[in-house]
């Protein structure tokens, strides 16, 4: 049984890949945990976990030069697919494999976090957010900020892609988030998660190559996270079907 949710923001800089392993690890207490990284252009995950010398990622699996399990990591209670940062590697990587890599790792876990693109120009960009069940979408208390959130919903409901809630992610003291909040429910379809703080944590996290959750356990950031969680209600279905339909998912090639 497996539900995969991309999380997903339309723009960089929300704190989208902290809160992905952050969610990740507040879930394995409950689950089995995979996450991927599926930003296959601007990669992350392999800092935030520790994983910047890993020898095989998604690169090489989506490359055809190796297979699914060797790219997997277990950290943090975990299971991690990194992905490389090389130039070279993202040339040769074929973004339409990530179906197949999404398929087999269905099989084993109950949870799926996909971290995807900021952006959404690209197929490669797009394909998470059409593979995943439903969408958790990182948000700034800002106007770009859900406006580019706006765009990532109806991607994904245009593909029939669920919408499981949203996380406001680095809010400061002086922001009226619960104001902001509660006007951004009216255009969104999922609920409010969580409110993060604004936090040295998370970056002193990044730097340590630890999640937040892991670094800085009794943290403000880390509590919402798990409280963000704790809300995600996970719908599994059947690892087959699932694994059937993430094989199917077509991504036009005009965007």
């Amino acid at each position: 049984m497996v539900e995969a949710f991309a999380v997903a923001s339309g723009k960089g800089g929300t704190g989208k890949t902290t809160s992905t392993l952050a969610l990740g690890m507040a879930l394995a207490d409950s689950y089995d945990v995979t996450i991927v990284d599926a930003d296959t252009g601007m990669a992350n995950v392999l800092f935030h976990a520790g994983l910047s010398d890993a020898e095989t990622t998604l690169h090489d699996v989506l490359a055809g030069k190796a297979e699914t399990r060797e790219a997997v990591y277990e950290r943090f209670g975990m299971d991690v697919v990194p992905c490389g940062t090389s130039l070279s590697g993202f040339r040769d990587a074929d973004p339409d494999r990530l179906r197949d890599v999404v398929a087999e790792l269905a099989a084993d876990t109950d949870v799926i976090l996909l971290d995807s693109a900021a952006t959404l120009g690209s197929r490669a960009a797009v394909l998470p957010i059409v593979l995943a069940d439903r969408i958790v979408v990182v948000l700034q208390p800002t106007i770009p900020s859900l406006s580019d959130g706006l765009k990532v919903q109806e991607y994904a409901t245009t593909y029939g892609t669920g919408v499981a809630g949203l996380l406001f992610n680095r809010v400061t003291d002086d922001e009226d988030i619960d104001a902001i909040a509660g006007k951004a429910e009216r255009y969104f379809e999922g609920e409010t998660l969580a409110t993060v703080p604004e936090s040295d944590a998370a970056r002193a996290a990044r730097r340590a190559g630890e999640p937040l959750l892991a670094h800085a356990p009794d943290s403000q950031a880390a509590a919402a996270y798990r409280g963000a969680a704790g809300r995600l209600d996970v719908q599994s279905g059947p690892s087959e079907a699932v694994a059937e339909r993430f094989q199917r998912a077509v991504v036009p090639d005009e965007l």
